[in-house]
């Protein structure tokens, strides 16, 4: 097989990264880059030895024929271009979510499935060494788990207009949710059987029938539950803006948030301080038995690296015809669970899965 062509469509943060990864993989090459404000597409295409580009997406996608598309753009697009390049006899990687709805996501799954091609969804946790190590790890600490996460961002400027963006389709809960539901449910390799959630609208800047602030809580069948938080904007508390934590009957385990820098650095999403596995057992005279271990996770990959990891995953998908049957069925739950807490947070009432 020779090197896959590659059609890029976004040229943010994530588009950006993503086109960084196929230029450096031996496997890939960029045929276009698509987006629909100029300054973008055209620095990206000069980081990149002048790779053409296109103001529009069909054009691009009709004259560069590619074998891939990568799609990186605001979640209300992803249904539509992943339909166009899925019929397009493409294979794909779509940033998450993979659609606004659950139908639309299960068309897409079963599209996939039926053209025979490969659809991978920027899940970037799952690649991510340190947060497979701390799914491992929670795996060691019995049931039920009790899981607690947030990811708040104080955000201004070119960061606080992005999540106005973003928020014209979809709450802080439902875009950033997705990622760690999917590690919940990795985690307890159980059910989720309901979700409660709240929400607060902070801002004169957006829809009043969105909010920029939301938790969700949801209930799994083995007895686990889990927590998420989310708020964007530029009155969003950076005090406890990182929290990564899962308690069970065995002790707890933690990441880190040292030296994480300010809750509006992309590298700071996913970038991890340490390790810190508790172990709850008790001596005769109700005295810990064992001391807490730190895991240094110092030499993790960055942002790039991480995105670098996810494109060897679509590679590796491609070539060997790797089975992607329960990556997708896990990006339909996780979309299920948030959505839910969406739909709880506009009804005020849990909603049964």
């Amino acid at each position: 097989m020779g090197r896959l062509k590659v059609l890029v469509v976004g040229c943010g943060n994530m588009g950006t990264s993503h086109a960084r990864a196929y230029h450096q993989l031996e496997g890939f090459e960029i045929v276009g880059l698509v987006s629909r404000g100029a300054k973008s597409r055209e620095r990206l295409s000069k980081e990149l030895n002048g790779v053409q580009t296109f103001s529009d997406y069909t054009k691009a996608l009709n004259s560069t024929k590619p074998d891939v598309v990568s799609i990186n753009t605001y979640p209300d697009t992803h249904y539509n271009y992943v339909k166009t390049a899925l019929e397009a006899n493409a294979h794909v990687f779509v940033e998450k979510p993979l659609a606004l709805t659950v139908e639309e996501a299960q068309i897409l799954v079963d599209l996939a499935q039926k053209q025979q091609r490969k659809m991978v969804v920027g899940y970037i946790l799952r690649v991510h060494p340190t947060w497979a190590k701390f799914t491992e790890m929670a795996q060691t600490l019995g049931k039920p788990l009790v899981m607690r996460m947030n990811l708040n961002q104080q955000s201004s400027g070119e960061h606080w207009y992005t999540h106005k963006q973003l928020m014209n389709s979809m709450s802080p809960i439902v875009d950033c949710g997705v990622h760690y539901v999917d590690v919940m449910c990795s985690m307890t390799r159980s059910k989720p059987i309901s979700v409660s959630a709240i929400g607060a609208h902070l801002s004169d800047e957006i829809a009043t029938d969105m909010y920029n602030y939301g938790q969700l809580q949801v209930r799994f069948e083995d007895g686990s539950v889990g927590w998420y938080e989310a708020g964007w904007g530029p009155m969003m508390s950076e005090t406890a803006f990182f929290i990564k934590d899962v308690i069970g009957p065995k002790g707890c385990v933690s990441i880190s948030d040292e030296d994480k820098g300010a809750s509006d650095d992309v590298e700071g999403h996913s970038k991890t301080g340490s390790l810190k596995l508790h172990h709850s057992e008790l001596d005769a005279d109700g005295h810990f038995t064992k001391m807490d271990e730190i895991i240094s996770t110092a030499d993790e990959p960055d942002h790039d690296g991480l995105c670098l990891l996810e494109q060897e995953y679509l590679l590796d998908a491609i070539i060997n015809d790797r089975d992607l049957t329960n990556h997708l069925n896990d990006a339909i739950n996780s979309l299920k669970i948030v959505l839910a807490a969406d739909e709880s947070v506009k009804t005020g009432k849990t909603v049964i899965l």
